[in-house]
């Protein structure tokens, strides 16, 4: 590990703390811009049954009787503390709302990520090392899971293993066997983009000198990828699975929906049609900072994985005549 590694990784850090703030804020400014004042028409409609003494302290707690200014420092004071408000259907803590639904979706989306590794790695390999047909014909299937949507992935997998081999029952969404096959919705347009990335590297760096020289000594292919070409070819796919943390979990909430399973989806959904906008904000809030917080994962184990990455500021580097 370099000198200049940690004041690179402090560096990234306060980046990371910096556009998790930015990102509230933001949600926070299209929130109060929206038509209207949908916060005070959920208070009001009879159907959520607020009483006046129920409604001023809500009013009071949100500051929405003080300029916009007020409620967004309130509001940012507030998250930064891990209050994510109270919600303005149920009138419960948004921390207890999520709390009680994101272990769903953080197992189906750790499971998915899983899954695709597997199946991408499983791809790259039989591509490389696979004889003639099966080989070249496995470079065409990133391309078709890509083709398919990802609901149709996950009807047809509830029409064969649950209606038709009774694998799992459809009303049992949290089942060993459906959460995997909700995870291999997911994985399977997950795993198609890692493939192709994985691919593509591989056979970069399998015309590299260093390849070479490794063939000429008599290294065998096993040995030669996993002590060479792996490791290299790593890096890129650390860089998509980082950028595409923000589409599983947006693809986990139509996966959710699908499997009938209760997550963060389920959540949205529901705050959706009753214009719960503490929740929502909490939720996109969440989002925000699972994926700023794998970015800056990511962007932390380049250097290990790579020594050739540089950590070292533009404006830090001396110039040579």
């Amino acid at each position: 590990m370099s000198r200049g590694y940690l004041p690179f990784a402090l560096r990234r850090a306060g980046q990371a703390v910096l556009v998790i703030l930015l990102s509230y804020v933001a949600t926070f400014v299209v929130i109060s811009v929206l038509p209207g004042d949908p916060v005070t028409a959920t208070l009001r409609n009879p159907q959520n049954g607020f009483t006046e003494e129920q409604i001023a302290r809500i009013v009071s707690y949100y500051g929405l009787d003080r300029p916009v200014l007020v409620q967004l420092w309130e509001a940012l004071s507030r998250f930064v503390t891990g209050d994510l408000g109270v919600s303005l259907r149920s009138n419960r803590p948004v921390a207890d709302m999520i709390g009680e639904v994101v272990p769903s979706t953080l197992v189906l989306a750790g499971a998915s990520l899983g899954l695709a590794l597997l199946l991408a790695f499983g791809i790259a390999f039989g591509v490389r090392y696979l004889p003639r047909p099966f080989g070249p014909a496995l470079r065409s299937v990133p391309s078709l899971f890509l083709s398919v949507p990802g609901f149709l992935v996950g009807l047809l997998l509830i029409q064969i293993f649950s209606f038709g081999l009774g694998l799992f029952r459809a009303i049992d969404a949290d089942s060993p066997w459906a959460t995997f096959f909700a995870a291999l919705t997911l994985g399977v347009w997950v795993s198609a983009q890692v493939a192709e990335v994985l691919i593509a590297n591989l056979d970069r760096e399998a015309e590299q000198d260093y390849a070479g020289v490794a063939r000429a000594r008599g290294l065998g292919q096993a040995r030669l990828l996993l002590r060479h070409l792996l490791k290299p070819s790593a890096l890129p796919v650390v860089t998509v699975l980082a950028v595409m943390i923000g589409e599983v979990l947006g693809g986990a909430v139509i996966t959710e929906a699908v499997f009938g399973r209760t997550g963060l989806g389920s959540l949205v959904e529901s705050s959706v049609a009753s214009q719960d906008l503490p929740v929502l904000q909490a939720v996109v809030s969440l989002a925000a900072v699972v994926f700023v917080l794998v970015n800056l994962l990511a962007d932390l184990v380049y250097p290990l994985l790579d020594p050739r990455v540089t950590v070292v500021r533009p404006e830090a580097r001396v110039a040579v005549a």
